[in-house]
């Protein structure tokens, strides 16, 4: 990239496929400065059982990643027990949360302009006895923001969530005129900052079916969501809704709009999923970095099979990029 920005790319669980998604990258020349932080001897190993002549060259603060065919530049990070792929391990764990801290640290540092994110397995972390929620709820902390959003996007269609990694029976209590607030806020203004859309359309899914159907279905969407809307118009950000989910994900609305803001996660994502699975993107919106993500799991069926694609990596690189560069170049503009 001739603006010379990088990105950091964790591997995510190494029983899972992200290493090799990781090594996939450096069989072909790219124009991505990407460093790939993980353990070298798990990126070796990987590369080993795949017949992968991939050349790893350690990467410091301020040097440039590698970009030519078969060349790929890593960050090193300790504590990587077990390399086998398609087998998890607890042991491995608090590894993998340390090479999503190394990343978020060195992006709030300025060594790197984003970080990309290979999938993590939430479930054998918790068996560690490490409570963890996910990466958007990881880098909330991590960063010490009060809030951040989930959005998922494809090149058509783009999806924010109010609430992210809940029970659907804690959703409900959970949709308050605070978070909503927060989060449509937070939508409309990194529309604008990363993907430069003057005045958002931001289309907002009602809780209920029918969007309560005038409080016979329930009254989430009378008590909280519509005086929530009203209120955010009067501050001049384009809300349209609450309108019934199987309405609002119809070409109808959708074809006019910029964003679905959807209530809960299976409200939103399956259809985004069902339209664009393997060309998507994970973003946290809400950071002072940038964060993108792969669309899918750990797929520990095909890790070390050579079968996984990586085609939903190489959009969050590219994404991460543009959203890079968007923020350098807001952060210029900016008045001292």
């Amino acid at each position: 990239m001739s603006d010379g920005t990088v990105l950091a790319l964790t591997a995510g669980e190494p029983a899972g496929i992200g290493p090799e998604l990781c090594l996939q990258l450096a069989t072909g020349q790219r124009d991505a400065g990407v460093v790939v932080v993980a353990s070298q001897p798990l990126l070796e190993e990987r590369a080993r059982l795949l017949g992968l002549d991939v050349r790893l060259h350690s990467w410091k603060p301020g040097m440039k990643p590698e970009k030519g065919a078969g060349e790929l530049s890593v960050l090193h990070v300790e504590g990587c027990v077990s390399l086998q792929a398609g087998k998890l391990d607890t042991a491995n764990s608090r590894y993998v949360l340390e090479t999503l801290t190394v990343a978020a640290k060195g992006c709030l540092e300025g060594d790197f302009d984003g970080m990309v994110t290979a999938p993590v397995h939430k479930g054998i972390i918790n068996e560690a006895g490490i409570e963890f929620s996910g990466h958007t709820e990881f880098l909330q902390e991590l960063c010490s923001v009060e809030r951040v959003v989930m959005m998922l996007a494809t090149d058509e269609l783009r999806v924010a969530l109010v609430t992210t990694h809940l029970p659907l029976k804690d959703v409900s209590v959970s949709i308050t005129t605070e978070r909503l607030t927060q989060v449509a806020s937070i939508l409309n203004a990194d529309l604008k900052k990363f993907f430069g859309i003057a005045r958002p359309r931001i289309l907002v899914a009602g809780l209920n079916p029918h969007a309560g159907e005038g409080g016979h279905l329930g009254r989430e969407e009378i008590e909280v969501i519509e005086p929530t809307l009203e209120k955010l118009r009067g501050q001049g950000i384009q809300l349209i809704g609450p309108l019934p989910a199987d309405t609002l994900f119809t070409p109808h609305w959708l074809d006019n709009a910029d964003a679905a803001l959807a209530m809960y996660h299976d409200q939103g994502l399956p259809v985004l999923k069902f339209q664009g699975f393997g060309r998507a993107v994970n973003i946290t919106l809400g950071l002072p970095i940038v964060r993108t993500s792969v669309d899918h799991g750990t797929a520990l069926d095909l890790a070390g099979t050579g079968k996984a694609d990586s085609g939903s990596l190489q959009v969050a690189i590219r994404v991460g990029e543009q959203m890079a560069r968007s923020l350098k170049s807001a952060k210029r503009e900016k008045p001292e």
